[in-house]
């Protein structure tokens, strides 16, 4: 149980509900401004979507202009917290390999774009091995995004938090309710002027209606580690299928031409939500995804036809011809209309909640805007 008893005042500046990637981020933005922050969760460590996703800390393809502007600087913390956290940053930058001419033509519109500075179309003869230039039309290329294997850095974010800047970890303990200035756990009050509540998956014991009234439900989606196929990726890899899904490719004149033709030949894909994201590991191997199925409480199954989906995706963009499962797993996370909210639910309280699956690329940027707005820190 937590050591509470070596806190009698239970007194702090800050109080976040919730070790995940979006509780952390607050906490490192108030531990940074200078305040006495303690992070509490009902679990021992993290083990839900922040540490079961890809690590990708994705900036392009983010929906304008919130979004986007918020993957931006979040990348920047991620960058200067991994080295000052000894985070490896595995490889950057993101291929969105185009297998049609619609997809080509949105890739091009958006390199054209407000956000698409920085970014560029390779021809296929310039498509870094092991995409398959045969079958390929091109790629659009960013060098904005990082990644990191999410199990490994969320425990050492943590760890650096505890031991470099003194947070404190008040584990297996849940917050029962939040009032203004206090929130009550099994083991007694704890109290602050600035609480932030970040309760994941969790939308019935902390503030229901809430999660009600903006209309958040869950996603389940699957996810596969392959064995090292024995060439290193230069980039993480996308292709057709996550134009249509990221909202950041919303606005392109040649969407709806590609989302057609994606209706007549991927149905099956797109009935699954499945697009694909592949990422590599010190080690060689690959993180392969994912799906998308919606439900207020999703079942724990994983049909193997789903992951065949996802792979064939995975073959049909790279040189992977016998790939080697050695993992699978399931994620859930919050999934609403919009990317992510921040609710003043009472004074000096935040719900905040991403719902998008964004958590690892956005919530260092949410976690500055919640902290400016108690003026505490200062915006980049």
């Amino acid at each position: 149980m937590p050591d509470t008893a070596a806190f009698p005042d239970r007194e702090f500046d800050l109080l976040v509900v919730g070790a995940g990637i979006v509780g952390l981020a607050h906490a490192l933005a108030g531990a940074r401004a200078g305040l006495r922050v303690a992070v509490l969760d009902r679990d021992t460590r993290a083990n839900g979507a922040s540490i079961r996703n890809f690590g990708f800390v994705t900036v392009t393809g983010q929906a304008w202009p919130l979004t986007w502007d918020r993957a931006r600087r979040a990348r920047e913390v991620w960058a200067d917290v991994a080295t000052r956290a000894g985070i490896a940053i595995h490889h950057r930058g993101l291929l969105m390999a185009a297998r049609r001419p619609e997809a080509l033509a949105v890739c091009e519109e958006f390199a054209a774009g407000p956000m698409g500075a920085g970014c560029r179309v390779l021809a296929p003869g310039e498509l870094p091995a092991p995409l398959r230039r045969e079958g390929l039309l091109g790629a659009l290329h960013s060098p904005h995004e990082l990644r990191v294997e999410s199990r490994e850095a969320i425990p050492r974010l943590a760890a650096y938090l505890r031991e470099a800047l003194g947070v404190v970890f008040l584990p297996r303990l849940a917050a029962l309710r939040i009032e203004p200035g206090r929130v009550e756990t099994p083991q007694g009050v704890l109290r602050a002027p600035r609480i932030v509540a970040c309760p994941g998956t969790d939308l019935v014991s902390l503030f229901p209606d809430a999660f009600a009234r903006r209309g958040v439900t869950l996603c389940k989606l699957h996810m596969l580690r392959l064995a090292d196929p024995g060439w290193r990726l230069p980039a993480a890899v996308m292709s057709d299928l996550g134009l249509h899904r990221y909202r950041g490719y919303a606005d392109c004149p040649s969407l709806p031409a590609l989302r057609a033709r994606l209706a007549a030949e991927q149905a099956e894909h797109l009935a699954n939500g499945v697009h694909l994201i592949v990422v590599q590991g010190e080690d060689g191997s690959l993180v392969v995804g994912d799906s998308h199925h919606y439900d207020d409480t999703p079942d724990p199954f994983a049909p193997e036809a789903v992951d065949g989906l996802i792979l064939a995706e995975a073959r049909a963009v790279l040189d992977l011809p016998d790939p080697r499962v050695t993992e699978r797993w399931v994620g859930v996370y919050p999934s609403g209309p919009d990317d992510a909210f921040v609710e003043a639910v009472a004074e000096g309280v935040r719900l905040v909640s991403v719902t998008s699956g964004t958590g690892a690329s956005t919530a260092f940027g949410i976690a500055q805007e919640v902290l400016a707005e108690w003026g505490v820190g200062a915006m980049p």
